[in-house]
C-alpha cells in the first residue's frame, strides 16, 4: 500500500519533500510504509476532526491516528497549514521548516513515539532535530 499526500488548501507545499521526510522517518525508525495518508488542511477541518474524534473544540497543529498491524506502518495524520503559518511566525522560523518539523513529528507518532510528558516531549524534539538535520536543503 502507498503513501498518499493530500493538500486541501490553496497554499503550495513541497509534497515530494514531505513524502521523502515521512519515508525517511518511518524507515530509520524501523518501520515499513504500509498505507499512510497525510492530509494538509486548514483550521476548519482540523478543528472539526479534533472535536469529533478527540472531544477538543480548538485548532491544533497536527492530529495523528495510527493503525499499525503486522509490521507495516498504517495511519493518517492531519496538519493545519494555518497553525503552521502562525507557529512559524511565533517561533521565528520559515513556514517550510515548521511544516517539515510537524510532518516529522506526525511520522514519529505513527511509529509509536509519544509526547505526553516533558521527558517524552524532549526526546521527541531531539528526534525531530535529528531528522531536520538530515533533510535540510
Amino acid at each position: 500500500m502507498p503513501l498518499h499526500l493530500f493538500n486541501t488548501t490553496r497554499r503550495t507545499i513541497d509534497e515530494a519533500r514531505l513524502a521523502d521526510a515521512i519515508r525517511l522517518v518511518i524507515g530509520e525508525e524501523g518501520g515499513a510504509v504500509g498505507s499512510i495518508e497525510a492530509v494538509y488542511c486548514g483550521n476548519k477541518m482540523i478543528r472539526r476532526i479534533n472535536r469529533d474524534f478527540l472531544g477538543h473544540d480548538y485548532v491544533t497543529d497536527t492530529i495523528t491516528f495510527g493503525y499499525n498491524e503486522a509490521g507495516e506502518v498504517e495511519g493518517e495524520f492531519y496538519i493545519s497549514l494555518d497553525v503552521i503559518d502562525a507557529n512559524a511566525k511565533r517561533f521565528g522560523v520559515s513556514f517550510e521548516d515548521e511544516l517539515l518539523r510537524v510532518t516529522i513529528h506526525s511520522s514519529l507518532h505513527l511509529m509509536g513515539h509519544d509526547d505526553e510528558s516533558d521527558e517524552l516531549r524532549a526526546a521527541m524534539s531531539r528526534r525531530e532535530d535529528y531528522y531536520l538535520g538530515r533533510l535540510r536543503w
